[in-house]
């Protein structure tokens, strides 16, 4: 009995610690090397969400988002990727995609575990993302800029670059 309460306890208090997270943040997703990563965390800070692919013609953008990562991360910005094979280039598996990303672009930011982006199978994170723009990815490397705390939600096709100025106009005010 003591168990069940104690269980209750920490339950509740993870409960409690999501009471004052935004919907938009209320997820947990594992890295490709198995980390867990709760969004709660950085709902103070921009955010840049990309969906990848490692057989892409926009697969070289993993280049500017790394840098971006590097130059802003310690200011506040938070560069996360979701693998996905919707568009049928990402054949690889969760260890293949990290290692790829690793050895040929030395990705540092989080990238998470393979997942669907599109349509009823997205995760629910995406739904979300889709729900609040109105756009779904069109392709690989499709970007959404998330302000802090979730107030404004912004889409960019894969054509726009990372480091582009109407990304880089969202963000920059947000940094610290």
């Amino acid at each position: 009995m003591r168990f069940i309460g104690l269980l209750f306890m920490v339950l509740g208090g993870i409960q409690m610690a999501h009471a004052d997270c935004a919907p938009l943040y209320q997820h947990q997703f594992k890295t490709l090397q198995g980390q867990t990563v709760d969004l709660c965390q950085f709902q103070d800070k921009p955010i840049l969400v990309v969906n990848t692919a490692s057989k892409c013609g926009f697969t070289p953008q993993f280049e500017a988002l790394e840098s971006l990562y590097q130059q802003y991360k310690d200011k506040g910005l938070l560069v996360v990727g979701f693998p996905s094979n919707d568009f049928r280039q990402e054949p690889g598996n969760n260890k293949q995609i990290g290692d790829f990303c690793k050895l040929t672009y030395s990705v540092k930011f989080p990238m998470m575990e393979k997942s669907s982006v599109t349509g009823s199978a997205a995760n629910p994170f995406y739904q979300q993302l889709i729900k609040q723009t109105g756009q779904s990815p069109q392709w690989n490397f499709y970007k959404y800029v998330i302000l802090p705390g979730g107030q404004k939600v912004y889409a960019y096709n894969s054509m726009t670059s990372p480091d582009s100025e109407e990304i880089l106009g969202k963000i920059k005010p947000y940094l610290k």
